[in-house]
């Protein structure tokens, strides 16, 4: 705290510019918006009107004394005299009120046209009257707000005012006054908004999903909706002087998303042990040998007396292929995932009598996803936010505002997978070693090297997050400058229940009998992987921010906006120090484990309750300059140059060191002489209890430098050109690497030094450059668009660019040479175009605005929208599933290239003559991500129309379709250089859907 309030007071002391004067207008305390105020210095004149909060601002004067007049309708004038430049902040310029003589003088020949204000006995006592300049309640200047002297008796007929008659109730009728007078006065509208609104959808208006071959998939019923409601107004508080303006909202969604997966499955000969039809990745017919004889089976089938208890249970959970389909996929589903969303929303804001502002407000939403996979599994996720914010804005004068703000947020979240409390697929299938919790039932994961889906469910979790904020800012402007200063501090609470990996997983890669399948069949993986323990975490975290910043307007024609920001996250600790990393030896050649505060056997250093020390260099300058280079020019150069700092980083890696020994059974093993490994027992209890992540204890966090020009200027026919340059580099990003492993085939160059664990680090480095040609139409006629194409190229050598995983496919390859990962990065997406066009009718002659009678509700308030998006695909990585040497892990390796040039054909993305398995004891030397997945296109359209029945009451319709065009576009492509489907599209996206909708606002 004592950091954040040197920086609100070191923004206290800024110099007034000389040229510039600010002053502010006052009736009884309170802010006078509207007023005129006219400065003269000899021949010289200067004029401002108050803004809502009083203030006045004279720019341009010369030094020395003015005569400023200050006036406003109904008070009277104040002259006085101000010095430029001024020593210090002038009081307030403080109004009076008109007599009712003085005003009425003032307004005699109006008034005679007007019915007329005369005062007719002396008066004696203040009262308030609401003057409507417009009879006939039509148009005409707002309500005057008039202070007027009345009798001992108050108002009355004959010692009063007469308006046409008499203001007294029981005198006159609404036959005789006019509109807006005594009791002819319209009753008020409402000071109240409201909106209401509606939108649905049903599976009925959409396209059926697509089918990569054969039939086409059913289409799941469903039906979509959104609601909407808000309420907003103000509400008086008896003992407060002001309102109080209060919002309340609510949202409502349930909405289906559908897409085509397509794989392949064992077919039914498969299942029974005939594999006398399977064809390789080549289409040669597939031979299958005993492990026990190394003798080819008889007829290239597994006896049924062979086929293991376990693969029969499993292999249950399997659906069987479709004999229609045909190509080289056998099934197809569509995947289906549902969400429902409430949403409820409030905020309330008090304006205090010295213009600060108080404003509160809490959130709550709720969401519950269910999610249904290839094979029916239907696993459900529920999540809850509760937001809760305070804010003071306190006004300390016409030119400094400070604000300080609380923020609470609460979430928790619950995903409990389809065999949770259900079936117990594991123990009934015989499999033993795993967590028996019930809330962990269900298949051990299941991953083939050849092109078989894999057998998977969710896991079981539960976690519930808690965040305070406190933040403070200033603000401040003289002159040319607006200063802000500000910080603020994160407290984060995060409670987990969840194991890592319960179930287990399994591998299979035909190592036993030539086929994966079969050696699946037989009970035989090649690896087996299991993280279970310590499943209740309590992770806790700090985080820290402080800002200051410049606008600086040098010149009506030059801006500089200066800024510099500092941000430290604090590495996460747990509660109770359950946290387990590795001490490493140089060159790792030893490992030992050490916990949480403890020292390091191998390197004697003290390590700290988060394992990893704290990076407090998170200095991030920021400068950006806008330039007109003529008064007459349309043109604006416009540049900046910024650092941002990669937040939230260590979340993750807490959660990967909290499943680590000794708190947890986590190893990766590989079946070998010594230690057969089978579905039966593949997670032996007396298995290696061995680290399996581990991180860099000088770990950093990533920054990327962003830089941008950019050049606008106005073309004929309402167009804007805006031609930008973008470029970012990133610094100290994550990588991911397997120490002491070889390639396959090679000899271990260091059997004793240790294996089988993944070493996260911060060696990373990365850089993106973009063009952008922006063409834009301002609104005219009616019609609006924004067309834009980006040519941008960006690479890395970051494989765990996405954060802190076990995925195998975010692993550096050669973890001696992690400079060999330098290509495309994953999102590099060279060419991209967009276009937005929205017509509104209405607008000139043509869009029906002139037009009267039903022609013109005909033509009137429709609008019409479109968007389209075209680009290039993003790349792909080509691999093959091989065990890693010296772990029990499958990589996803890459290939060799083959000399042939990797031309798309037909139907797929990727030539597989083009790759091949890497030569044994090396590494491929295919690039990361060499191949180009499918171009990306969408084409959104939609219509609406405002209904007007009456000037408070309006509603919209509205009709919008996504994929208009109802074309297909894919979402993943087979990768693996093994599989018949190689470079063929797994996934396709969701086809045309229609939506409706209706908004009420009165």
């Amino acid at each position: 705290m004592r950091l954040l309030l040197t920086i609100i007071l070191a923004g206290l002391p800024v110099v007034l510019t000389a040229s510039d004067y600010f002053g502010q207008v006052t009736f009884n305390g309170l802010p006078v918006p509207g007023a005129t105020v006219t400065a003269t210095h000899g021949d010289r004149t200067a004029s401002a009107t108050t803004n809502q909060d009083g203030i006045y601002h004279l720019a341009d004067l010369v030094d020395g004394v003015w005569r400023v007049t200050v006036e406003m309708l109904g008070f009277e004038p104040v002259t006085h005299e101000i010095a430029v430049p001024a020593e210090s902040d002038p009081p307030a310029t403080t109004l009076t009120v008109r007599s009712l003589d003085q005003l009425s003088r003032g307004l005699e020949s109006d008034t005679k046209r007007r019915n007329g204000i005369f005062p007719r006995t002396p008066l004696t006592r203040a009262a308030s009257l609401e003057l409507d300049e417009s009879p006939s309640g039509s148009s005409g200047g707002p309500p005057v707000d008039l202070s007027v002297l009345v009798g001992p008796t108050g108002i009355g007929a004959a010692d009063g005012l007469l308006i046409n008659g008499s203001l007294n109730n029981g005198a006159a009728t609404a036959f005789t006054l006019p509109r807006g007078i005594g009791n002819n006065r319209p009753r008020p509208p409402s000071v109240f908004t409201y909106a209401a609104g509606l939108q649905l959808g049903n599976s009925a208006w959409d396209a059926r999903p697509f089918a990569a071959t054969g039939s086409r998939p059913l289409k799941p019923s469903y039906t979509n909706t959104h609601a909407l409601g808000t309420l907003e107004g103000p509400i008086r508080v008896p003992w407060l002087r002001n309102t109080i303006t209060v919002a309340l909202g609510y949202q409502g969604a349930s909405t289906t998303g559908v897409n085509t997966q397509f794989t392949r499955v064992p077919t039914d000969r498969e299942r029974l042990g005939d594999f006398g039809e399977t064809l390789d990745a080549h289409g040669q017919p597939v031979r299958i040998v005993d492990p026990s004889t190394g003798q080819p089976f008889q007829a290239n089938a597994i006896p049924a007396a062979r086929i293991s208890r376990q693969a029969t249970a499993l292999l249950a959970y399997y659906p069987h292929a479709d004999p229609a389909l045909g190509g080289r996929f056998n099934y197809q589903a569509p995947v289906v995932t549902a969400s429902r969303e409430d949403a409820l929303r409030s905020r309330g804001t008090y304006t205090t009598v010295n213009q600060s502002r108080v404003t509160g407000g809490i959130s709550y939403q709720r969401t519950t996803t269910d999610t249904t996979s290839l094979f029916g599994f239907d696993d459900t996720r529920a999540s809850s936010i509760v937001d809760t914010q305070w804010s003071w804005m306190l006004r300390l004068s016409r030119n400094t505002t400070a604000e300080v703000r609380y923020q609470y947020v609460r979430a928790a979240a619950d995903a409990v997978p389809y065999f949770a409390n259900r079936v117990n697929v594991s123990g009934d299938a015989g499999i033993t070693g795993n967590d028996q919790d019930p809330r962990n039932w269900g298949p051990p994961s299941l991953t083939f090297a050849s092109d078989l889906a894999s057998l998977t469910d969710g896991r079981y979790s539960s976690t519930v997050g808690q965040e305070h904020v406190w933040a403070a800012s200033l603000s401040r402007f003289r002159g040319a400058h607006n200063l802000g200063f500000g910080g603020e501090i994160r407290q984060r609470f995060n409670d987990v229940f969840e194991q890592q990996d319960p179930r287990g997983s399994f591998a299979f890669t035909s190592a036993a009998s030539g086929v994966d399948f079969a050696d699946f069949l037989l009970g035989l993986p090649q690896t087996s992987a299991i993280a279970v323990g310590n499943a209740a975490k309590q992770f806790r975290g700090r985080a820290y921010a402080a800002y200051a910043t410049d606008d600086w307007r040098m010149k009506p024609t030059l801006t500089l906006s200066l800024g510099v920001r500092w941000e430290y996250e604090a590495p996460i600790t747990e509660a109770s120090g359950r946290l387990a990393n590795l001490d490493i030896a140089p060159g790792f050649t030893a490992v030992k484990p050490v916990i949480a505060g403890a020292n390091g056997v191998l390197s004697g250093m003290r390590y700290s309750n988060a394992l990893v020390r704290a990076d407090m260099r998170g200095v991030q300058p920021r400068l950006g300059v806008a330039w007109r280079p003529s008064f007459g020019s349309s043109m604006v150069v416009r540049a900046g140059y910024g650092i941002y700092r990669n937040t939230n980083v260590y979340q993750p890696i807490a959660s990967l060191l909290a499943a680590q020994p000794p708190f947890t059974t986590t190893f990766n093993i590989s079946t070998d002489a010594s230690r057969a490994l089978t579905l039966a027992d593949g997670f032996p209890v007396s298995g290696a209890s061995f680290n399996t992540f581990a991180v860099d204890p000088n770990f950093r966090v990533a920054s990327a430098h962003n830089w941008e020009a950019s050049m606008q200027r106005d073309l004929h026919g309402a167009l804007t050109l805006v031609v930008s340059y973008l470029g970012t580099r990133g610094t100290n990003l994550m990588q991911q690497f397997l120490p002491n492993t070889y390639p396959a085939g090679a000899a271990n160059p260091c059997p004793t030094c240790p294996a089988g664990f993944r070493y996260l680090t911060s060696n990373g480095r990365s850089i993106r450059h973009a063009g952008q040609i922006q063409v834009r139409h301002r609104l005219s006629g009616g019609l609006a668009s924004t067309t834009q194409y980006t040519l941008a190229k960006a690479m890395d050598d970051a494989a765990a660019f996405g954060g802190a995983t076990l995925d195998g496919g975010a692993l550096v390859q050669n973890w001696l040479d992690p400079d060999a990962e330098y290509a495309r990065s994953n999102f590099d997406q060279r060419h991209l175009v967009t276009e937005s066009i929205e017509y509104t009718s209405g607008s000139g002659t043509s869009g029906g605005t002139l037009r009267d009678g039903w022609k013109g509700r005909l033509v009137k308030d429709w609008t019409f929208t479109a968007n389209f998006s075209a680009g290039s695909g993003l790349p792909l990585t080509p691999v093959y599933f091989a065990p890693i040497g010296g772990t029990g892990i499958i990589g996803s390796l890459r290939p060799d290239l083959t000399g042939v040039r990797n031309a798309p054909v037909a139907g797929s993305y990727a030539d597989a003559g083009a790759f091949a398995p890497p030569a044994s004891g090396t590494w491929g030397n295919a690039a990361r991500n060499s191949i180009t997945g499918p171009s990306t296109f969408t084409v959104n359209a939609s219509v609406a129309r405002t209904f007007r029945p009456s000037n408070r009451v309006n509603f919209d319709w509205r009709i919008e379709a996504t994929n208009v065009l109802n074309r297909v576009t894919y979402a993943s492509v087979n990768t693996l250089i093994t599989s018949p489907q190689f470079g063929l599209a797994t996934r396709a996206n969701d086809m045309r859907k229609l939506r409706s909708s209706i908004r009420v606002r009165f």
